[in-house]
C-alpha cells in the first residue's frame, strides 16, 4: 500500500486499476472492544453474549463503522487522506468474532476538471466466504502529473 505522504498522481491510475488489498486475517473480541472505546458505541450487543444471544443473534457482533474504518484505511493508503472527496458504504452484512475481512477497490471513472483530475471508485469488504459485508463507493481528487496552474 501507498504510504501516508506519498503523492498519488492521476496519470498513475486507469479504470480498471485496483487498490492493494487490506486483510485482517481474524476480526477479534479485542478489535471490537478497542473499537467501542475509540468511537463510544458500547451497545452491549457489541460485548454482551447473553444480551445479544436474547436478541436472536449467534454472540456479539462487530460494529458495521468498524469495518467500513477498515475500507476507509485501505483507501486513503491507496488515494491518501488530503483527496478523498466523498466516501458512502452501505452494510450488508454482519461480521462475527473469527470472521477474516479483506478490503478491496477499482477505479470505475476518471475525468479532469481544470488541473484536477477526478477518479470514482466501487469499494468491498468480503468475508472469508466471499460474501459482502459492506458495498461502497468513494470519489477522490487527485493532482495531474504536470498540469499547467491557470494562477497568474
Amino acid at each position: 500500500m501507498g504510504k501516508p505522504n506519498q503523492t498519488v498522481y492521476f496519470d498513475d491510475l486507469a479504470e480498471g486499476d485496483t487498490a492493494p488489498e487490506f486483510k485482517i486475517d481474524k476480526v477479534t473480541r479485542s478489535h471490537i472492544v478497542r473499537y467501542a472505546g475509540a468511537s463510544g458505541d458500547f451497545n452491549p450487543i457489541h460485548h454482551d453474549d447473553p444480551l445479544a444471544q436474547g436478541l436472536g443473534n449467534p454472540g456479539v457482533f462487530a460494529m458495521g463503522m468498524m469495518s467500513a474504518g477498515f475500507l476507509a484505511h485501505m483507501l486513503t493508503d491507496w488515494l491518501g487522506v488530503g483527496n478523498l472527496r466523498r466516501f458512502n458504504v452501505r452494510f450488508a452484512s454482519r461480521v462475527w468474532p473469527g470472521d477474516s475481512l479483506t478490503c478491496s477497490g477499482r477505479v470505475v471513472a476518471k475525468h479532469k476538471e481544470g488541473d484536477d483530475g477526478l477518479l470514482d471508485c466501487e469499494l468491498h469488504v468480503l468475508n472469508q466466504d466471499g460474501e459482502p459485508v459492506i458495498i461502497g463507493k468513494a470519489s477522490a481528487v487527485l493532482p495531474i502529473r504536470n498540469a499547467q496552474s491557470t494562477d497568474s
